[in-house]
């Protein structure tokens, strides 16, 4: 939990919203966010540096909450989690995922991993979402724009 809030008081100050969801989850949410959803993480000395969820919905896995640790940032371990997760999910028809609009190193990351995006949902006056996806290469479909 103190990895989340850390990792999203970055894009908090993107948007100058420090009320969204990831910093206002309580612990007794995120316990029962396991209950529903696979995490995996990255440790280095006992310590995460780095996770990612995801869940299926009908033929999709739903990935959310990619984090890694500011001291660890751009050393791949994103790309790891988001290839980790594809992997744990190998056998659904598409990943889906969303980041905000001015998250542009979200939307990098995403992109280059062969994400593309779908649709934009306005959130409030400071926040859109981008919706990104990406068809698994195992199940030769089409994505579902």
């Amino acid at each position: 939990m103190e990895l989340q809030k850390s990792c999203y008081l970055d894009e908090a100050e993107i948007y100058n919203d420090f009320e969204i969801p990831p910093l206002t989850q309580t612990l007794e949410s995120i316990e029962r966010d396991f209950e529903k959803e696979t995490f995996l993480k990255i440790e280095t000395e006992n310590r995460i540096i780095g996770s990612v969820r995801g869940h299926v919905d009908q033929d999709t896995c739903k990935i959310g909450r990619l984090v890694v640790n500011k001291n660890f940032r751009n050393q791949g371990l994103g790309a790891k989690l988001m290839q980790a997760i594809e992997s744990k999910f190998d056998f659904v028809k598409r990943f889906e995922l969303f980041t905000g609009h001015k998250s542009d190193k979200n939307l990098f990351l995403y992109n280059k991993l062969g994400y593309t995006e779908f649709q934009r949902q306005r959130i409030n006056e400071k926040i859109e979402f981008v919706f990104l996806e990406k068809v698994n290469p195992k199940s030769g479909q089409e994505a579902s724009t």
